[in-house]
C-alpha cells in the first residue's frame, strides 16, 4: 500500500472497475430476498449539489449493505424531464446563437433542439453521481420522456380518464405571467416584502346607510388593480356593524357594478374594517368564498398580467355568464397590473374615494423559475379528482403497509390527505408528454392513446377535422408513476413481479404531498396484487432533513453559500471558489459581499478530502428528520479518521510481508488476550452497527464505526499486539496476527457501505494474504453477530487491563512524569481476581503503562508519600520520592495555581456585579457560572498537588 492515503489515485479506477464489471446489477436470483431502491430522479437539467450528495451516500449505503447479505438488489436510475427548467435551458441557449425564439423555431423543430441538447447536455448529473461512488445499475437507467415511459403516462391519463377520475374544467391556478404557464405550489416561492393596504370607500347602493349614518363602507386591500374584477363584498355574519347590510348592495367604482355585500366567515371582525372585497378570478381565498356564495367570476386579465379590453364573465361553474357586462374602462386596458395599480388609486383619491394608506408587511408568490410575480389566474385546465385515490393512500400508512422514518412525518402526509384539492396536471409547455386529447372544430373532447385510436372508437372519419391538446402533463405526473413504469408497466414483466412493491423511498420532507403522496395514490391505483388488494409503491419512507450551511441558513446561490460536493472531494483554490460563486452575479454589491465572505470563511480554498471522507461525515450527520448545518471541521476529522484507518491497514499489512499468519495450514496458534478481547468487541460492534442501520439511524451506526476504528482497534489493539509480535513466541505472533488479519479484513466489509472506495482498496491486498473472497468485496457476505467469538472473560479482563493503563498515563499527565521513565507501583484492596489479572498481563502493563515493578500492599501497612487512583475497589499507588524535581515542580504548579486564581478572580468578580448579572443575557450569565466552576476545580486539584509535593 502507498504510504499516504490519496482518493484521487484509487476512487475513479475502482468505480470504473465496478461498473465495467456489473457488479451494480441483480444478481437475478428470484429464489432469494429482493431488495428495491428507486432514486428520487433528478433533473435533467441539473448538477449535483448537497441535497443529491446526502441522499445518494444513504441510499448507496442501504444497497450495499443489502447486496452484501445477498439479496437480489437493485437501485433504479432516472431522470426527470423537467419541464419548465429544461424549456428554459434551450429557449435561452436557442437565442443566444441563433436570436430566434421557440415560436419562430415552432414546436416540432423546438423539441428536436431538446432532444439535441439532452444527448449532449443532458447526463451531466449521472457523470457526477459517478463520483459518489453511487452503485445503482446504469443499464436500466430511465428518463421520464422515454419511449416505454410516454406509453406508461399516456395509458395512465387515458385510464384515469375512463374511470372519470381526470375531467377538464376552468378552475384558479398559479399563473406564471412570464412562462404563459400553469405551475404547482413546489415551483412558487413566497417572499416577505414591505408593501401597502389601500382603504377605499364603496358607495352602498340604493340609498342604504351605515349604522353611523355614511353611505359607504370601507375595504382595505394591497391589490387595488382587482377591483375591476370585484363581484361581491363579504362582511363576517356575527359583526353587528354589518348585520343590517347583509343582502344590500354596493355600487363598484368606474365600472358601475352593482355588487351584493355577502355574510362570509372569511371575512374577520378584528382584522382591517371588517369589510373584504371579494375578486373570485383573482384570488385563492375570493375563490373559494365566491363558491360558496355562488358568486360570478369576472377575469380582468392578459394571460401576460395586463389589463384586458374587456372581461370574461364566468359562473362558478366556469361557464361563460352573462350576468355582469364584459366592459372595462378604456383608461386601464392594456396596462401592466403594475401601472393599472397606481393608476386606480390616483382616480379613486381624485374621485375621493381614497380614505387612507397604511404600510403593510404581507408575502407575495414568485415564479421560482420566472422571477415574476405569480397571478392567480381563471385558466382552463385538466384535473385529477384525488378523493377517491386519497382514501386508499391514506389507509395504506393508517394501517403499517407504509411507515415513516421519522414517525412524525406521517402527521404531515395526513394532514395533507385529508385536506386536498384536485390536482391540476396541466402545464402551457411544448416540453413535456403531450395530453392525448383531441379537439373537434365543436371544441368537443376525445380522449385516446394517439388520434388513430380516437377515430376508430368514435367513428369519426377524415373529414372531422381533429387539433390535438397544445398543453403537456405536470412532471409531477409522469414521476407519479416512477416505482412501477420504470420496471416495465403497462407489460407484466418479470422485474415488475420481482422487484414491486419497492423497500424503501429516500426523500425530502417538502416533496411529501408533491411527490410521495401522489406515487402512492396512482400505484395503489394502477397496481395490484393477485388477490385485487392494491400494492403500495415502497414500503418505507426516510425522510431527510435539509442540508444547511455552517450558520443553519439555506443554501443558496444569491447568498454565496453553497458548497459543491465534488469540491470537497477533490479541492478548489480560493481564487476559482470565489470566481465559481461570484462569476454569473449581475449585482455587483452583492458579489462583492459573496467575495469578501467566502475569502474571510475560506481563506486557503478548499482542500481535498476525497469520495469516502464526505460520504462518512454525511451519514455521521444525518440524524433523523432534522436540517443539518455543515460543518468543515467535521469533514476535515472524517477525513483524518480516513487516514487513520489507512495507516492502521498499513500496519497490518506491512505486517504481514513474509509472514505466518496461519492461513492454509494447520500450525498451532495462540491467541493473547488481546486478541480474544478484540473479537468479542467486534462482534458487538457489528451487533450494534446493523441495528443501527437496520433502523435507520445512520448517525448512530457512523459513531459506532467511528469509535471501533479510532479507538478500540487503531488506539488500543493495535499497541496491544507490539508485546506479542516484538517478544512472543511463534505460535503468539501467529495467533496474533492472524487476528490482526482477520479483524481488519471483517471491519473493511462493516465499513464498506459508507467507505466503499478505501474499503476496497485495502481489502484487495488483505485477500492477497488470506487466499479467500471473491472479485470485489462488494459481493462479499456482510458480517452477521457470531456469540461464539465473544469470550465474556476476555472482554472483562481486558477492560480492566485498559482502565489500569489509563489510571496510571493520567497520573504521569498530572504530575509531568515522562512516559519513558518506568515506574514501580503498589496496589492495595487486591482481590484474588486482581492478583490474577497484574500477572497474567504483566507484558501488556509493562509496555503500554510502562511499569517496572508491581507490589501487593497489605491492608494497613505503611506506604510513601504517592499518587493514588482508585478503580473500583482498587488502590493504585505511585510513589513520587525521586520521579520529579520538587522545586522545579512546585514552582511550575504554583506559576498554574497564581494563573487559575487570576482568572477565578476575574469571572468571580463579573457574578458578583450586580449590574451585569441584571443586563447580561441568561445564556452569558449561564456560561460565566460554568467557568468559574471549572477554575474553582483546577485550584482545588492544583492545591492537592502542591500538597502532595511538599510531602516529599
Amino acid at each position: 500500500m502507498e504510504k499516504t492515503y490519496n482518493p484521487s489515485a484509487i476512487e475513479q479506477k475502482n468505480y470504473q472497475t465496478w461498473e465495467e464489471k456489473g457488479y451494480f446489477k441483480p444478481h437475478g436470483d428470484t429464489d432469494k430476498e429482493s431488495f428495491c431502491i428507486m432514486i428520487p430522479p433528478p433533473n435533467v437539467t441539473g448538477s449535483l449539489h448537497m441535497g443529491h450528495a446526502f441522499q445518494d451516500t444513504i441510499m448507496d449505503t442501504l444497497i450495499r449493505y443489502q447486496r452484501m447479505q445477498g439479496k437480489n438488489t437493485l437501485w433504479q436510475m432516472g431522470t426527470d424531464h423537467a419541464g419548465i427548467a429544461t424549456q428554459m435551458v434551450v429557449e435561452r441557449k436557442l437565442f443566444a446563437e441563433t436570436g430566434q425564439t421557440r415560436k419562430e423555431l415552432g414546436r416540432e423543430t423546438f423539441i428536436e433542439k431538446i432532444w439535441d441538447w439532452k444527448a449532449e447536455s443532458g447526463g451531466n448529473i449521472s457523470r457526477q453521481m459517478r463520483r459518489l461512488g453511487t452503485s445503482v445499475d446504469w443499464d436500466r437507467e430511465r428518463f421520464t420522456m422515454d419511449d416505454g415511459l410516454s406509453e406508461a403516462v399516456k395509458k395512465t391519463f387515458v385510464d384515469l380518464y375512463n374511470d372519470d377520475l381526470i375531467y377538464r374544467g376552468k378552475r384558479l391556478v398559479n399563473w406564471d405571467p412570464k412562462l404563459h404557464t400553469a405551475i404547482s405550489d413546489l415551483e412558487v416561492e413566497n417572499k416577505d416584502v414591505k408593501g401597502f393596504m389601500w382603504h377605499f370607500r364603496y358607495p352602498l347602493a340604493n340609498g342604504v346607510k351605515t349604522l353611523d349614518g355614511k353611505d359607504y363602507i370601507v375595504v382595505a386591500t394591497t391589490r387595488p388593480e382587482t377591483l375591476l374584477g370585484d363581484t361581491g363584498v363579504a362582511v363576517n355574519p356575527e359583526d353587528p356593524r354589518y348585520q343590517h347590510l347583509i343582502g344590500k348592495t354596493i355600487l363598484l367604482p368606474f365600472v358601475n357594478r352593482e355588487i351584493p355585500i355577502i355574510a362570509d366567515e372569511h371575512a374577520d371582525m378584528e382584522k382591517g374594517t371588517g369589510c373584504v372585497k371579494i375578486t373570485p378570478a383573482h384570488d385563492f381565498n375570493d375563490y373559494e368564498v365566491g363558491k360558496r356564495n355562488k358568486l360570478p367570476m369576472i377575469n380582468v386579465l392578459t394571460f401576460d398580467a395586463c389589463i384586458r379590453e374587456s372581461a370574461e364573465v364566468f359562473n362558478t361553474n366556469g361557464e361563460k355568464s352573462d350576468d355582469y357586462a364584459t366592459d372595462l374602462p378604456a383608461q386601464f386596458q392594456g396596462l401592466t397590473r403594475e401601472a393599472a395599480r397606481k393608476l386606480v388609486v390616483s382616480e379613486l383619491e381624485e374621485l375621493g374615494l381614497l380614505d387612507e394608506i397604511k404600510d403593510h408587511d404581507l408575502t407575495v408568490p414568485y415564479g421560482d423559475r420566472g422571477g415574476v410575480v405569480i397571478e392567480p389566474m381563471l385558466t382552463d385546465q385538466w384535473y385529477v379528482r384525488v378523493a377517491p385515490l386519497a382514501k386508499t393512500a391514506t389507509e395504506a400508512v393508517a394501517n403499517g403497509d407504509i411507515k415513516f422514518v421519522p414517525q412524525q412525518y406521517e402527521n404531515m402526509y395526513n394532514s395533507w390527505m385529508n385536506d386536498l384539492n384536485d390536482w391540476c396536471v396541466s402545464r402551457q409547455l411544448w416540453w413535456g408528454h403531450r395530453i392525448p386529447a383531441w379537439y373537434d372544430e365543436a371544441g368537443k373532447v376525445y380522449v385516446g392513446h394517439d388520434e388513430a385510436e380516437v377515430r376508430a372508437k368514435h367513428n369519426l372519419d377524415e373529414s372531422v377535422v381533429l387539433n390535438q391538446d397544445d398543453d403537456v402533463l405536470d412532471t409531477w405526473f409522469s414521476s407519479g408513476l416512477w416505482t412501477f413504469s420504470t420496471l416495465g408497466w403497462p407489460n407484466q414483466t418479470m422485474d415488475l413481479k420481482t422487484f414491486h412493491s419497492t423497500d424503501v423511498l429516500v426523500t425530502g420532507f417538502d416533496i411529501i404531498f408533491f411527490w410521495v403522496a401522489r406515487m402512492i395514490m396512482l400505484t395503489m391505483h394502477f397496481m395490484k396484487n393477485e388477490d385485487g388488494t392494491p400494492q403500495v409503491p415502497f414500503k418505507t419512507v426516510y425522510v431527510t432533513g435539509l442540508i444547511r450551511d455552517e450558520n443553519g441558513d439555506k443554501m443558496s446561490k444569491s447568498k454565496g453559500n453553497v458548497l459543491d460536493p465534488l469540491d470537497m472531494i477533490d479541492g478548489l483554490d480560493l481564487e476559482s471558489l470565489v470566481t465559481k460563486r461570484t462569476g454569473n452575479m449581475m449585482q455587483p454589491q452583492l458579489a462583492k459581499k459573496i467575495e469578501k465572505d467566502t475569502r474571510k470563511t475560506f481563506a486557503n480554498g478548499i482542500e481535498a478530502h476525497g469520495t469516502d471522507a464526505l460520504r462518512f461525515t454525511l451519514a455521521a450527520m444525518a440524524s433523523t428528520g432534522r436540517d443539518i448545518n455543515w460543518d468543515m471541521n467535521r469533514l476535515e476529522g472524517y477525513r483524518n479518521f480516513c487516514n487513520k484507518l489507512w495507516n492502521a491497514s498499513r500496519y497490518v499489512l506491512m505486517d504481514a510481508e513474509d509472514q505466518d499468519f496461519g492461513f492454509g495450514d494447520n500450525k498451532a496458534m495462540q491467541f493473547s488476550l488481546a486478541d480474544r478481547w478484540i473479537q468479542g468487541q467486534l462482534q458487538n460492534m457489528i451487533k450494534e452497527f446493523r441495528q443501527a442501520l437496520d433502523s435507520y439511524r445512520f448517525d448512530i451506526a457512523a459513531n459506532i464505526l467511528y469509535d471501533f476504528i479510532w479507538n478500540e482497534f487503531c488506539g488500543w489493539y493495535l499497541e496491544l499486539t507490539k508485546p506479542v509480535l516484538f517478544k512472543g513466541d511463534e505460535e503468539q505472533q501467529r495467533g496474533t496476527r492472524n487476528t490482526l488479519i482477520n479483524v481488519l479484513e471483517t471491519l473493511l466489509r462493516v465499513a464498506h457501505p459508507m467507505l466503499p472506495f478505501m474499503t476496497e482498496e485495502i481489502w484487495q491486498r488483505v485477500k492477497t494474504i488470506t487466499g479467500q473472497g471473491g472479485e470485489t468485496i462488494m459481493l462479499e457476505a456482510y458480517p452477521e453477530y457470531d456469540a461464539s467469538q465473544v469470550d465474556e472473560q476476555a472482554v472483562a479482563d481486558l477492560e480492566w487491563v485498559k482502565q489500569v493503563i489509563d489510571a496510571v498515563r493520567n497520573i504521569r499527565g498530572e504530575m509531568d512524569i515522562s512516559p519513558k521513565v518506568p515506574l514501580n507501583v503498589l496496589v492495595k484492596n487486591a482481590d484474588d481476581e486482581a492478583r490474577r489479572r497484574f500477572n497474567d498481563n504483566e507484558a501488556f502493563l509493562a509496555a503500554l503503562a510502562k511499569l517496572e515493578s508491581v507490589t501487593f500492599v497489605a491492608q494497613g501497612e505503611e506506604t510513601p508519600v504517592s499518587v493514588t487512583a482508585l478503580i473500583g475497589d482498587l488502590e493504585l499507588l505511585i510513589p513520587m520520592a525521586g520521579l520529579i524535581d520538587v522545586e522545579a515542580e512546585l514552582a511550575r504548579l504554583t506559576k498554574q495555581l497564581e494563573k487559575a486564581k487570576k482568572e477565578l478572580d476575574k469571572v468571580s468578580g463579573k457574578l458578583s456585579n450586580e449590574r451585569f448579572v441584571s443586563n447580561a443575557p441568561e445564556a452569558v450569565i449561564t456560561k460565566e457560572k460554568a467557568k468559574q466552576a471549572e477554575y474553582q476545580t483546577t485550584c482545588g486539584k492544583l492545591n492537592e498537588q502542591i500538597e502532595t509535593i511538599k510531602a516529599l
